[in-house]
């Protein structure tokens, strides 16, 4: 069973309909037991970085998300989701993320020509052998709705980039730990293809 965790922060729904269209066995839940127990664990999300955490601690996931992390249970972020996982972010300063992975979130730089919420299709240069982009072109095209972007510390567990304004880590792959920024579960086949490639592995 997939746990896709609930704590408040949108987004929920969509996902579970894509994972049922891939004939996969999921539920929305805030358990920490269900969470614990799940084959995999999603963390999507949608809103900001300090009212997330705030949620994440006050619903007690923040550790039990943690835990799965640490015994290798299958892991992935979406969207804020992928934000969490790191140590801080502009959008919040003064609140610590959940810091499995060293890096930061960074506001987009106003820019000419460039609209911020970066929103829409942009494609990414996808690393060679990352397990989530199995099965895709080199440049596949994925659907984007943020204001922040990661800035990973270390180059090895970024799996994915794409240009807007700025070099994006778009994904990242570290053992158990896999996030996107952009939303699988609305970009098409190619996102259907990056979530099948999660439940397999």
């Amino acid at each position: 069973m997939i746990a896709i965790i609930d704590y408040d922060a949108g987004n929920l729904k969509s996902v579970e309909n894509a994972l049922g269209y891939l004939g996969e066995k999921c539920e929305i839940t805030r358990e920490p037991g269900k969470i614990r127990s799940a084959d995999k664990v999603i963390l999507p999300g949608v809103g900001a970085f300090g009212d997330a955490m705030h949620k994440l601690h006050s619903f007690g996931l923040a550790e039990v998300i943690r835990e799965v992390a640490e015994k290798g249970t299958d892991f992935l972020g979406i969207c804020l989701g992928l934000q969490l996982l790191f140590e801080s972010s502009e959008e919040t300063p003064g609140v610590e993320g959940l810091g499995l992975l060293p890096g930061k979130v960074i506001a987009f730089p106003e820019t000419k020509g460039y609209k911020i919420p970066h929103m829409g299709w942009n494609s990414l240069e996808a690393g060679e052998g990352k397990k989530l982009f199995r099965g895709l072109p080199s440049n596949p095209y994925v659907y984007f709705v943020h204001s922040y972007y990661l800035q990973a510390e270390n180059e090895e567990d970024v799996a994915a980039k794409t240009e807007y304004i700025t070099t994006v880590h778009a994904s990242v792959e570290h053992e158990n730990i896999f996030a996107c920024q952009f939303h699988p579960e609305k970009s098409g086949e190619t996102g259907l293809q990056i979530l099948k490639n999660f439940c397999e592995l």
